[in-house]
This record gives structure tokens, C-alpha cells and sequence, in this order.
């Protein structure tokens, strides 16, 4: 869920809001882990679940984001020259903006290794908070104990 949320190109929005899509991934996955056990999860295991919902998320993210990218790129560029072509900026804007629109088409490998990286620590940071919070959300409550007292 978090991966395909952040991948895609106006829904990926939520995560400018607290990173929104990767904590609900972590909720959702502590949610699962406790609609699967009979007894109550404790908050690590709703963390490590979380976390571990991060890291299928982010390379979800990463394969899904690149072609995406790949696809949409012309259309970016095409907005990005039209704004360029009807609002009145100053050459020296134009220019920037211009070389920022012919290199943001190729950002390059290295680049894009580094950046998934930091998304991976980022997603994973924020998705085992959401399986802490999932966990405290969908807790089962304990059966009630049997106490058995020997006869005196």
C-alpha cells in the first residue's frame, strides 16, 4: 500500500503531510499482525512490522517511481516550458530554470542510489512509528486470567 501510494504521481502528495501513506502502511501491517494472532501484539512487534512493511514499501516505491517518472517526464517538461513561455520572470530565472527542466530528465545512477537510500531510512523511520501506533490502536484485549488458588 505505501509503496504504490508514493509512487504514484498526485496521490504521492500525502506524504508531503507527516509522511501520511508510509505511516498508514505501518498501522495497516500492525493491523494484519493482530487480526492474524489470537493473543494481543506488543508495541515491538507492531514496530518490527512496521519496519518491515518500510522496507517492502520502499523498493516497491523505487520500482514503481522510476518508470513512472520515465513516463511522465515529457509531460512535466512540457508544463515546465509552457509556464516558462507565459509568465514574466527574469532571464536570469529563466536560464535556471531551463537547465534545471533539460537535467531533471537524466538524474543519473549515482544519484538515484543515493536517493532511494535516504528514502529507505526515511520510509522505514516513519513506518515502524506507524506500526508502534498500530499496534497500540488494534491491541486485542487479554483474555482475564484463571487464577488457581490450592485449597487451604
Amino acid at each position: 500500500m505505501l509503496g504504490v501510494l508514493s509512487a504514484l504521481p498526485l496521490v504521492q502528495i500525502g506524504n508531503f503531510c507527516c509522511c501520511l501513506w508510509v505511516i498508514c502502511g505501518g498501522v495497516v501491517a500492525a493491523g494484519f499482525l493482530q487480526q492474524s494472532q489470537s493473543s494481543p501484539i506488543t508495541t515491538g512487534e507492531g514496530a518490527f512490522v512496521g519496519f518491515l512493511a518500510g522496507i517492502l514499501g520502499t523498493v516497491i516505491y523505487v520500482a514503481l517511481s522510476v518508470p513512472i517518472n520515465a513516463l511522465t517526464a515529457p509531460y512535466v517538461h512540457a508544463v515546465g516550458e509552457r509556464l516558462l513561455d507565459s509568465a514574466d520572470f527574469s532571464p536570469q530565472f529563466r536560464a535556471q530554470f531551463r537547465a534545471f527542466l533539460e537535467n531533471s530528465d537524466n538524474p543519473g545512477t549515482v544519484l538515484r542510489i543515493v536517493a532511494s537510500i535516504a528514502e529507505l531510512f526515511v520510509i522505514t523511520i516513519f513506518s515502524t512509528l506507524g506500526g508502534l501506533l498500530g499496534a497500540v490502536i488494534f491491541r486485542k484485549k487479554a483474555p482475564p486470567a484463571v487464577i488457581d488458588v490450592p485449597p487451604a
